[in-house]
């Protein structure tokens, strides 16, 4: 319940927002598929997970770093 409570930032409010308003849009436009994304959104709000997972679409560095001499020709 604490993880729920805390560290609301922009996105997290923002995909609350966009899912409250897809699950009002399929009860008023009686489409279920609107309803079902609506519910994956408040899900992602209320459990702070995102689409790209835990390291946030980053790349990973390589931390062999190797220099090679190289030749003029």
């Amino acid at each position: 319940m604490e993880a729920i409570a805390q560290q609301w930032n922009f996105m997290r409010i923002l995909r609350l927002v966009v899912g409250i308003w897809g699950i009002y849009s399929s009860i008023t436009d009686s489409q279920p598929l609107f309803g079902i994304l609506g519910g994956v959104f408040i899900l992602q709000s209320l459990l702070n997970v995102g689409g790209c997972g835990s390291n946030g679409c980053k790349i990973p560095q390589n931390q062999n770093h190797t220099t090679a001499n190289i030749k003029n020709t």
